[in-house]
Protein backbone atom coordinates (compact mmCIF):
# COMPACT_ATOMS: atom_id res chain seq x y z
CA UNK A 1 0.00 0.00 0.00
CA UNK A 2 1.51 3.60 -0.98
CA UNK A 3 -0.92 5.70 1.44
CA UNK A 4 -2.82 5.64 4.37
CA UNK A 5 -6.62 6.02 3.32
CA UNK A 6 -6.84 9.50 4.96
CA UNK A 7 -6.46 10.79 1.71
CA UNK A 8 -8.87 11.42 -0.58
CA UNK A 9 -9.17 11.39 -4.58
CA UNK A 10 -11.82 13.72 -5.92
CA UNK A 11 -12.68 12.23 -9.35
CA UNK A 12 -15.16 14.30 -11.71
CA UNK A 13 -15.19 12.40 -15.00
CA UNK A 14 -17.40 13.90 -17.89
CA UNK A 15 -20.72 13.07 -18.42
CA UNK A 16 -21.61 9.78 -20.27
CA UNK A 17 -20.79 6.46 -20.37
CA UNK A 18 -17.54 6.39 -22.22
CA UNK A 19 -16.13 8.82 -19.97
CA UNK A 20 -17.57 7.12 -16.39
CA UNK A 21 -16.92 3.76 -17.35
CA UNK A 22 -12.58 4.09 -17.65
CA UNK A 23 -13.37 6.74 -14.62
CA UNK A 24 -15.14 4.08 -12.48
CA UNK A 25 -11.83 1.45 -13.78
CA UNK A 26 -9.38 3.99 -12.57
CA UNK A 27 -10.76 4.95 -8.83
CA UNK A 28 -10.27 0.78 -8.61
CA UNK A 29 -6.59 1.29 -9.30
CA UNK A 30 -6.25 4.78 -6.64
CA UNK A 31 -8.71 2.08 -4.08
CA UNK A 32 -5.69 -1.04 -4.49
CA UNK A 33 -3.37 2.03 -3.53
CA UNK A 34 -5.05 2.61 -0.10
CA UNK A 35 -6.83 5.73 -0.84
CA UNK A 36 -10.78 6.83 -0.08
CA UNK A 37 -12.20 7.91 -3.73
CA UNK A 38 -14.95 10.14 -4.05
CA UNK A 39 -16.82 10.11 -7.66
CA UNK A 40 -18.40 13.65 -8.14
CA UNK A 41 -21.27 13.50 -10.84
CA UNK A 42 -22.39 16.50 -12.74
CA UNK A 43 -25.57 16.10 -14.75
CA UNK A 44 -25.10 17.15 -18.89
CA UNK A 45 -27.58 19.46 -20.42
CA UNK A 46 -31.09 17.44 -20.84
CA UNK A 47 -30.96 14.97 -24.15
CA UNK A 48 -27.21 15.76 -25.20
CA UNK A 49 -26.87 12.79 -27.74
CA UNK A 50 -22.91 13.54 -26.95
CA UNK A 51 -23.43 11.97 -23.27
CA UNK A 52 -25.83 9.55 -23.19
CA UNK A 53 -27.12 10.18 -19.28
CA UNK A 54 -25.79 7.21 -16.53
CA UNK A 55 -27.89 5.79 -13.79
CA UNK A 56 -25.53 6.64 -11.24
CA UNK A 57 -27.34 4.25 -8.56
CA UNK A 58 -26.85 1.57 -10.87
CA UNK A 59 -22.74 2.41 -10.99
CA UNK A 60 -22.79 3.04 -7.39
CA UNK A 61 -24.30 0.00 -5.65
CA UNK A 62 -21.38 -2.02 -8.24
CA UNK A 63 -18.99 -0.12 -6.83
CA UNK A 64 -19.25 -0.07 -3.05
CA UNK A 65 -15.88 1.09 -2.55
CA UNK A 66 -16.76 4.26 -4.40
CA UNK A 67 -18.50 6.87 -2.32
CA UNK A 68 -20.63 8.91 -5.16
CA UNK A 69 -21.41 12.98 -4.99
CA UNK A 70 -23.99 13.97 -7.72
CA UNK A 71 -23.86 17.99 -7.68
CA UNK A 72 -26.95 19.58 -7.27
CA UNK A 73 -28.51 20.73 -10.66
CA UNK A 74 -27.81 24.46 -12.18
CA UNK A 75 -29.87 26.30 -14.24
CA UNK A 76 -29.34 26.50 -17.58
CA UNK A 77 -32.49 27.40 -19.88
CA UNK A 78 -31.23 30.40 -20.51
CA UNK A 79 -28.52 29.01 -22.43
CA UNK A 80 -30.47 26.65 -24.70
CA UNK A 81 -30.37 28.95 -27.60
CA UNK A 82 -32.35 28.04 -30.52
CA UNK A 83 -29.54 26.45 -33.02
CA UNK A 84 -27.18 26.30 -30.68
CA UNK A 85 -25.05 23.24 -31.14
CA UNK A 86 -25.80 20.49 -28.23
CA UNK A 87 -21.52 20.19 -27.33
CA UNK A 88 -21.40 23.43 -26.91
CA UNK A 89 -24.25 23.66 -24.67
CA UNK A 90 -23.49 21.03 -22.35
CA UNK A 91 -19.63 22.87 -22.20
CA UNK A 92 -21.67 25.39 -20.78
CA UNK A 93 -23.48 23.38 -17.92
CA UNK A 94 -20.20 22.08 -17.14
CA UNK A 95 -18.58 25.25 -16.65
CA UNK A 96 -21.34 26.60 -14.14
CA UNK A 97 -21.26 23.63 -12.50
CA UNK A 98 -17.77 24.92 -11.29
CA UNK A 99 -18.95 26.83 -8.30
CA UNK A 100 -20.86 23.57 -7.19
CA UNK A 101 -17.92 21.74 -7.61
CA UNK A 102 -15.97 24.17 -5.53
CA UNK A 103 -18.64 24.03 -2.86
CA UNK A 104 -18.67 20.29 -2.35
CA UNK A 105 -14.39 20.76 -2.06
CA UNK A 106 -14.41 23.30 0.35
CA UNK A 107 -16.57 21.15 2.54
CA UNK A 108 -14.04 18.52 2.66
CA UNK A 109 -11.92 19.25 5.45
CA UNK A 110 -9.29 19.42 6.91
CA UNK A 111 -8.10 20.57 2.92
CA UNK A 112 -5.14 18.71 3.12
CA UNK A 113 -7.44 15.60 3.14
CA UNK A 114 -7.31 15.93 -0.84
CA UNK A 115 -4.95 14.51 -2.39
CA UNK A 116 -5.87 15.54 -6.09
CA UNK A 117 -8.49 16.36 -8.74
CA UNK A 118 -8.90 14.31 -11.33
CA UNK A 119 -11.13 15.35 -13.90
CA UNK A 120 -12.65 14.27 -17.04
CA UNK A 121 -11.41 15.56 -20.56
CA UNK A 122 -14.48 17.87 -21.46
CA UNK A 123 -14.53 19.10 -17.81
CA UNK A 124 -10.98 20.54 -17.98
CA UNK A 125 -12.65 23.89 -16.93
CA UNK A 126 -12.74 23.20 -13.52
CA UNK A 127 -9.18 22.94 -13.46
CA UNK A 128 -9.32 26.33 -12.65
CA UNK A 129 -11.52 25.11 -9.38
CA UNK A 130 -8.03 23.19 -8.24
CA UNK A 131 -6.03 25.93 -8.90
CA UNK A 132 -8.61 28.35 -6.84
CA UNK A 133 -8.09 25.82 -4.11
CA UNK A 134 -4.44 24.44 -4.02
CA UNK A 135 -5.36 21.45 -5.05
CA UNK A 136 -3.26 19.39 -7.64
CA UNK A 137 -5.14 18.86 -10.88
CA UNK A 138 -4.65 16.11 -13.27
CA UNK A 139 -6.90 15.03 -16.63
CA UNK A 140 -7.64 11.87 -17.26
CA UNK A 141 -7.59 11.72 -21.26
CA UNK A 142 -10.32 8.57 -21.97
CA UNK A 143 -9.06 8.24 -25.61
CA UNK A 144 -5.75 7.47 -27.35
CA UNK A 145 -2.44 8.68 -26.48
CA UNK A 146 -2.91 9.18 -30.32
CA UNK A 147 -5.78 11.45 -30.46
CA UNK A 148 -3.91 13.49 -27.53
CA UNK A 149 -1.01 14.01 -29.53
CA UNK A 150 -3.28 15.35 -32.31
CA UNK A 151 -5.57 17.04 -30.53
CA UNK A 152 -2.20 18.52 -28.76
CA UNK A 153 -1.03 19.58 -32.89
CA UNK A 154 -4.56 20.88 -33.79
CA UNK A 155 -4.02 24.48 -32.86
CA UNK A 156 -0.55 24.89 -35.01
CA UNK A 157 -2.47 23.03 -38.22
CA UNK A 158 -5.81 25.82 -37.71
CA UNK A 159 -3.16 28.83 -37.14
CA UNK A 160 -1.76 27.94 -40.63
CA UNK A 161 -5.31 28.16 -42.63
CA UNK A 162 -6.64 31.36 -40.15
CA UNK A 163 -10.31 31.79 -40.98
CA UNK A 164 -10.79 28.52 -43.14
CA UNK A 165 -12.27 25.86 -42.85
CA UNK A 166 -10.58 21.96 -43.17
CA UNK A 167 -13.42 20.09 -44.90
CA UNK A 168 -11.72 21.29 -48.50
CA UNK A 169 -8.33 19.34 -47.70
CA UNK A 170 -10.70 16.32 -48.31
CA UNK A 171 -8.74 13.44 -47.86
CA UNK A 172 -5.46 15.05 -48.28
CA UNK A 173 -3.42 13.19 -45.34
CA UNK A 174 -2.54 14.76 -42.33
CA UNK A 175 0.98 14.26 -40.43
CA UNK A 176 1.26 14.63 -36.85
CA UNK A 177 4.19 14.37 -34.84
CA UNK A 178 3.83 10.10 -33.77
CA UNK A 179 0.92 9.69 -35.21
CA UNK A 180 0.08 7.65 -38.46
CA UNK A 181 -0.69 9.82 -41.35
CA UNK A 182 -4.22 10.16 -42.00
CA UNK A 183 -7.03 11.85 -44.32
CA UNK A 184 -8.25 15.24 -43.28
CA UNK A 185 -11.59 13.54 -43.59
CA UNK A 186 -11.20 11.76 -40.90
CA UNK A 187 -10.90 14.52 -38.17
CA UNK A 188 -13.53 15.08 -35.68
CA UNK A 189 -16.39 16.44 -37.94
CA UNK A 190 -17.24 19.71 -36.15
CA UNK A 191 -13.74 20.84 -36.86
CA UNK A 192 -14.01 19.85 -40.39
CA UNK A 193 -17.70 21.64 -40.62
CA UNK A 194 -16.55 24.31 -38.75
CA UNK A 195 -13.17 27.43 -39.43
CA UNK A 196 -11.01 27.80 -36.80
CA UNK A 197 -12.83 31.77 -35.96
CA UNK A 198 -16.43 29.85 -35.20
CA UNK A 199 -17.72 29.55 -31.79
CA UNK A 200 -17.98 25.72 -31.80
CA UNK A 201 -14.78 25.02 -33.51
CA UNK A 202 -12.62 27.43 -31.06
CA UNK A 203 -14.69 25.98 -28.20
CA UNK A 204 -13.41 22.20 -28.93
CA UNK A 205 -9.88 23.15 -29.27
CA UNK A 206 -10.00 24.92 -26.34
CA UNK A 207 -11.36 22.22 -24.29
CA UNK A 208 -8.66 19.87 -25.48
CA UNK A 209 -5.79 22.59 -25.49
CA UNK A 210 -7.28 22.80 -21.81
CA UNK A 211 -6.37 19.09 -20.86
CA UNK A 212 -2.99 19.83 -20.52
CA UNK A 213 -3.53 22.94 -18.25
CA UNK A 214 -3.39 20.67 -15.23
CA UNK A 215 -0.10 18.98 -13.69
CA UNK A 216 -0.04 16.04 -15.88
CA UNK A 217 -2.58 13.58 -17.73
CA UNK A 218 -3.18 10.25 -17.06
CA UNK A 219 -4.06 8.49 -20.39
CA UNK A 220 -5.81 5.08 -21.16
CA UNK A 221 -3.57 3.20 -23.15
CA UNK A 222 -0.30 1.44 -22.36
CA UNK A 223 3.16 2.63 -23.55
CA UNK A 224 4.25 -0.05 -25.73
CA UNK A 225 0.93 -0.45 -27.65
CA UNK A 226 1.39 4.08 -28.37
CA UNK A 227 5.00 4.08 -27.99
CA UNK A 228 5.40 6.20 -31.05
CA UNK A 229 2.48 9.06 -29.36
CA UNK A 230 3.30 9.00 -26.28
CA UNK A 231 7.45 10.19 -27.11
CA UNK A 232 5.94 12.74 -29.59
CA UNK A 233 3.56 13.94 -26.07
CA UNK A 234 7.16 14.39 -24.35
CA UNK A 235 8.65 16.02 -27.27
CA UNK A 236 9.45 19.91 -27.50
CA UNK A 237 8.42 19.87 -31.33
CA UNK A 238 4.87 18.39 -30.22
CA UNK A 239 3.75 22.05 -29.58
CA UNK A 240 6.94 24.06 -30.36
CA UNK A 241 6.70 27.29 -27.69
CA UNK A 242 4.81 24.82 -24.88
CA UNK A 243 6.43 22.35 -22.50
CA UNK A 244 3.45 19.68 -22.10
CA UNK A 245 3.28 18.40 -18.55
CA UNK A 246 3.70 14.56 -17.68
CA UNK A 247 2.07 12.14 -19.42
CA UNK A 248 1.21 8.29 -17.48
CA UNK A 249 -0.03 5.99 -19.53
CA UNK A 250 -2.41 4.04 -16.69
CA UNK A 251 -4.36 1.62 -19.10
CA UNK A 252 -5.56 -0.05 -20.35
CA UNK A 253 -8.80 0.94 -17.62
CA UNK A 254 -11.43 -1.90 -18.81
CA UNK A 255 -13.10 -4.56 -16.65
CA UNK A 256 -10.35 -7.64 -16.57
CA UNK A 257 -7.88 -5.26 -18.19
CA UNK A 258 -5.15 -6.04 -15.60
CA UNK A 259 -4.92 -9.60 -16.53
CA UNK A 260 -7.76 -11.04 -14.80
CA UNK A 261 -9.82 -14.17 -15.71
CA UNK A 262 -12.88 -13.70 -17.91
CA UNK A 263 -14.88 -15.84 -15.02
CA UNK A 264 -13.36 -12.99 -12.50
CA UNK A 265 -14.80 -10.12 -15.10
CA UNK A 266 -17.53 -11.89 -15.33
CA UNK A 267 -18.10 -12.02 -11.41
CA UNK A 268 -17.39 -8.21 -11.57
CA UNK A 269 -20.45 -7.61 -13.42
CA UNK A 270 -22.54 -9.48 -11.67
CA UNK A 271 -23.61 -7.29 -9.42
CA UNK A 272 -24.97 -5.63 -12.41
CA UNK A 273 -26.88 -8.49 -14.42
CA UNK A 274 -27.38 -12.00 -14.80
CA UNK A 275 -25.19 -14.06 -17.12
CA UNK A 276 -26.13 -13.28 -20.26
CA UNK A 277 -28.10 -15.93 -22.16
CA UNK A 278 -25.47 -15.12 -25.49
CA UNK A 279 -22.67 -16.55 -23.12
CA UNK A 280 -24.28 -19.64 -22.99
CA UNK A 281 -24.24 -20.41 -26.70
CA UNK A 282 -20.66 -19.23 -27.15
CA UNK A 283 -19.67 -22.00 -24.80
CA UNK A 284 -21.07 -24.43 -27.14
CA UNK A 285 -18.72 -23.18 -29.94
CA UNK A 286 -15.31 -23.66 -31.13
CA UNK A 287 -12.59 -21.97 -30.12
CA UNK A 288 -11.82 -18.61 -31.85
CA UNK A 289 -14.88 -19.49 -34.38
CA UNK A 290 -17.19 -16.43 -33.70
CA UNK A 291 -17.42 -13.32 -35.28
CA UNK A 292 -18.95 -11.02 -32.97
CA UNK A 293 -21.01 -7.19 -34.55
CA UNK A 294 -21.28 -4.72 -32.19
CA UNK A 295 -21.43 -0.92 -32.44
CA UNK A 296 -21.50 0.69 -29.28
CA UNK A 297 -24.63 2.72 -27.47
CA UNK A 298 -25.61 5.29 -30.21
CA UNK A 299 -24.55 3.60 -33.64
CA UNK A 300 -28.02 2.12 -35.49
CA UNK A 301 -27.98 0.90 -38.80
CA UNK A 302 -30.75 1.11 -41.40
CA UNK A 303 -32.91 -1.30 -42.60
CA UNK A 304 -31.03 -1.85 -45.73
CA UNK A 305 -27.56 -1.60 -44.03
CA UNK A 306 -28.85 -4.48 -41.44
CA UNK A 307 -29.81 -6.62 -44.66
CA UNK A 308 -26.35 -5.93 -46.29
CA UNK A 309 -24.63 -7.39 -43.06
CA UNK A 310 -26.92 -10.40 -42.70
CA UNK A 311 -26.03 -10.94 -46.02
CA UNK A 312 -22.86 -11.02 -46.53
CA UNK A 313 -22.47 -13.01 -42.83
CA UNK A 314 -24.81 -16.10 -44.44
CA UNK A 315 -22.59 -16.34 -47.24
CA UNK A 316 -19.66 -15.76 -45.18
CA UNK A 317 -20.26 -18.96 -43.87
CA UNK A 318 -18.53 -18.33 -40.55
CA UNK A 319 -20.41 -18.46 -37.06
CA UNK A 320 -21.74 -15.16 -35.61
CA UNK A 321 -22.95 -13.26 -32.72
CA UNK A 322 -24.80 -10.05 -33.87
CA UNK A 323 -26.00 -7.59 -31.33
CA UNK A 324 -28.77 -5.63 -33.38
CA UNK A 325 -29.91 -2.02 -32.94
CA UNK A 326 -32.89 -1.74 -35.11
CA UNK A 327 -33.37 1.61 -36.62
CA UNK A 328 -35.14 4.08 -34.43
CA UNK A 329 -38.54 4.88 -34.47
CA UNK A 330 -39.86 7.66 -36.43
CA UNK A 331 -37.51 7.09 -39.72
CA UNK A 332 -38.83 5.83 -42.30
CA UNK A 333 -37.48 2.10 -41.66
CA UNK A 334 -37.41 2.39 -37.57
CA UNK A 335 -39.65 0.93 -34.78
CA UNK A 336 -40.17 -2.23 -36.69
CA UNK A 337 -41.15 -4.77 -33.86
CA UNK A 338 -39.59 -7.89 -35.60
CA UNK A 339 -35.65 -9.06 -36.21
CA UNK A 340 -38.00 -10.96 -39.58
CA UNK A 341 -38.78 -8.12 -41.24
CA UNK A 342 -35.21 -6.88 -41.21
CA UNK A 343 -33.10 -9.26 -42.47
CA UNK A 344 -33.37 -11.28 -45.91
CA UNK A 345 -35.70 -13.76 -46.34
CA UNK A 346 -34.66 -17.37 -44.74
CA UNK A 347 -31.54 -15.91 -42.72
CA UNK A 348 -32.41 -16.56 -39.40
CA UNK A 349 -33.39 -19.97 -40.44
CA UNK A 350 -30.79 -20.80 -42.75
CA UNK A 351 -28.12 -19.90 -39.96
CA UNK A 352 -29.42 -20.89 -36.51
CA UNK A 353 -26.83 -23.58 -36.53
CA UNK A 354 -23.74 -20.93 -36.82
CA UNK A 355 -25.67 -17.85 -35.65
CA UNK A 356 -27.18 -15.91 -32.93
CA UNK A 357 -28.68 -12.51 -32.83
CA UNK A 358 -29.75 -10.71 -30.23
CA UNK A 359 -31.47 -7.06 -29.71
CA UNK A 360 -29.92 -4.14 -28.28
CA UNK A 361 -27.35 -5.46 -26.32
CA UNK A 362 -24.67 -7.92 -25.37
CA UNK A 363 -22.06 -8.21 -22.65
CA UNK A 364 -19.38 -6.97 -24.81
CA UNK A 365 -16.22 -7.52 -21.93
CA UNK A 366 -17.57 -11.14 -21.62
CA UNK A 367 -17.68 -11.59 -24.94
CA UNK A 368 -14.43 -10.70 -26.07
CA UNK A 369 -12.95 -12.51 -23.29
CA UNK A 370 -15.01 -15.74 -24.05
CA UNK A 371 -12.15 -17.99 -25.76
CA UNK A 372 -14.57 -18.70 -28.75
CA UNK A 373 -14.71 -15.33 -30.15
CA UNK A 374 -12.67 -14.95 -33.26
CA UNK A 375 -12.98 -11.18 -34.52
CA UNK A 376 -14.51 -7.99 -33.97
CA UNK A 377 -17.02 -6.04 -36.06
CA UNK A 378 -16.65 -2.90 -34.22
CA UNK A 379 -17.06 1.17 -34.32
CA UNK A 380 -13.98 1.71 -33.23
CA UNK A 381 -15.26 3.71 -29.78
CA UNK A 382 -11.87 4.18 -27.80
CA UNK A 383 -13.45 1.83 -24.83
CA UNK A 384 -13.94 -1.34 -27.09
CA UNK A 385 -11.16 -0.88 -28.59
CA UNK A 386 -8.96 -1.56 -25.23
CA UNK A 387 -11.99 -4.08 -24.65
CA UNK A 388 -10.39 -5.64 -27.88
CA UNK A 389 -6.74 -5.53 -27.26
CA UNK A 390 -7.25 -7.09 -23.72
CA UNK A 391 -9.18 -9.92 -25.62
CA UNK A 392 -6.66 -10.62 -28.01
CA UNK A 393 -9.10 -10.22 -30.68
CA UNK A 394 -8.43 -8.73 -34.01
CA UNK A 395 -10.58 -6.17 -34.96
CA UNK A 396 -12.60 -5.47 -38.22
CA UNK A 397 -13.21 -1.54 -37.61
CA UNK A 398 -16.14 0.29 -38.72
CA UNK A 399 -16.06 4.11 -37.77
CA UNK A 400 -18.84 6.08 -37.44
CA UNK A 401 -18.29 9.88 -35.57
CA UNK A 402 -15.76 11.48 -33.59
CA UNK A 403 -12.41 10.02 -32.88
CA UNK A 404 -13.55 7.02 -34.21
CA UNK A 405 -12.28 7.42 -37.67
CA UNK A 406 -8.97 8.21 -36.45
CA UNK A 407 -8.60 5.03 -34.12
CA UNK A 408 -9.43 2.97 -37.43
CA UNK A 409 -6.32 3.97 -38.53
CA UNK A 410 -4.28 3.89 -35.08
CA UNK A 411 -5.70 -0.20 -35.03
CA UNK A 412 -4.87 -0.94 -38.75
CA UNK A 413 -1.53 1.35 -39.00
CA UNK A 414 -0.69 1.55 -35.95
CA UNK A 415 -1.13 -1.55 -34.04
CA UNK A 416 -1.19 -4.05 -36.93
CA UNK A 417 -4.54 -5.67 -35.74
CA UNK A 418 -7.04 -5.06 -37.47
CA UNK A 419 -8.74 -4.05 -40.99
CA UNK A 420 -11.04 -1.27 -42.58
CA UNK A 421 -14.42 -1.96 -43.89
CA UNK A 422 -14.22 -0.47 -46.50
CA UNK A 423 -17.76 1.79 -47.05
CA UNK A 424 -17.52 3.62 -43.74
CA UNK A 425 -16.57 6.99 -45.41
CA UNK A 426 -19.77 6.74 -47.75
CA UNK A 427 -21.88 5.52 -44.77
CA UNK A 428 -22.95 2.09 -46.78
CA UNK A 429 -20.77 -0.83 -46.11
CA UNK A 430 -22.11 -3.97 -48.71
CA UNK A 431 -22.85 -7.44 -48.13
CA UNK A 432 -19.75 -8.49 -50.14
CA UNK A 433 -17.37 -6.50 -48.08
CA UNK A 434 -19.18 -7.66 -44.90
CA UNK A 435 -18.39 -11.01 -46.58
CA UNK A 436 -14.63 -10.66 -47.77
CA UNK A 437 -13.48 -9.25 -44.29
CA UNK A 438 -14.97 -11.55 -42.10
CA UNK A 439 -13.33 -14.04 -44.53
CA UNK A 440 -10.10 -12.18 -44.71
CA UNK A 441 -9.72 -12.16 -41.06
CA UNK A 442 -11.24 -15.61 -40.45
CA UNK A 443 -9.86 -18.12 -42.77
CA UNK A 444 -6.69 -16.35 -44.94
CA UNK A 445 -3.10 -16.31 -44.30
CA UNK A 446 -3.07 -11.97 -43.27
CA UNK A 447 -5.80 -13.12 -40.66
CA UNK A 448 -3.32 -15.58 -39.19
CA UNK A 449 -0.71 -12.31 -38.95
CA UNK A 450 -3.33 -10.13 -37.87
CA UNK A 451 -4.66 -12.38 -34.88
CA UNK A 452 -1.03 -13.22 -33.95
CA UNK A 453 -0.22 -9.65 -33.14
CA UNK A 454 -3.70 -9.40 -31.48
CA UNK A 455 -2.65 -12.08 -28.74
CA UNK A 456 0.65 -10.30 -28.19
CA UNK A 457 -1.10 -7.22 -27.67
CA UNK A 458 -3.06 -9.15 -25.02
CA UNK A 459 -0.05 -10.01 -23.71
CA UNK A 460 1.56 -7.01 -23.35
CA UNK A 461 -1.43 -5.64 -22.23
CA UNK A 462 -1.87 -7.27 -19.43
CA UNK A 463 1.87 -7.32 -18.37
CA UNK A 464 1.70 -3.49 -18.08
CA UNK A 465 -1.40 -3.89 -15.73
CA UNK A 466 0.97 -6.20 -13.69
CA UNK A 467 2.91 -4.81 -10.56
CA UNK A 468 6.21 -4.19 -12.48
CA UNK A 469 4.61 -3.23 -15.84
CA UNK A 470 4.92 -0.32 -17.15
CA UNK A 471 1.41 1.35 -16.87
CA UNK A 472 1.36 -0.15 -12.84
CA UNK A 473 5.12 2.00 -12.54
CA UNK A 474 3.26 5.13 -14.41
CA UNK A 475 0.78 5.26 -11.89
CA UNK A 476 3.29 4.89 -9.37
CA UNK A 477 5.51 7.58 -10.84
CA UNK A 478 2.18 9.84 -10.91
CA UNK A 479 1.37 9.17 -6.99
CA UNK A 480 4.89 10.07 -6.05
CA UNK A 481 4.59 13.55 -8.21
CA UNK A 482 1.39 14.40 -7.21
CA UNK A 483 2.54 13.87 -3.28
CA UNK A 484 5.22 15.81 -3.99
CA UNK A 485 3.04 18.67 -5.75
CA UNK A 486 0.49 18.06 -2.77
CA UNK A 487 3.29 18.94 -0.14
CA UNK A 488 4.55 22.08 -2.13
CA UNK A 489 0.59 23.42 -2.36
CA UNK A 490 -0.11 22.74 0.56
Amino acid sequence: MTMKKQQTVILYPSPGVGHIVPMVQLAKVFLRHGYDVTMVIAEPAASSPDFRIVDVGRVAASNPGITFHVLPPVPYADLAVSGKHHFLLTLQVLRRYNDELERFLRSVVPRQRVHSLVVGMFSTDAVDVGAKLGVPVYTLFASAAATLAVVAQLPSLLSGRRGAGLKELGDTPLRFLGVPPFPASHLVRELLEHPDDDELCRTMVDVWTRSTDGSGVLVNTFESVESPAVQALRDPRCVPGRVLPPVYCVGPLVIGGDGTSAAEADQERAAERRRHECLAWLDAQPEKSVVFLCFGSRCAHSAEQLRDIAAGLDRSGQRFLWAVRTPPAGTDDGGLESLDTLFPEGFLERTKDRGLVVRSWAPQVEVLRHPSTGAFVTHCGWNSTLEAITGGVPMLCWPFYAEQLMNKVFVTEGMGVGVEMEGYTTGFVKSEEVEAKVRLVMESEEGRRIRVRAAALKNEAIAAMQDDGSSQTSFARFLFDAKNLHEQLG
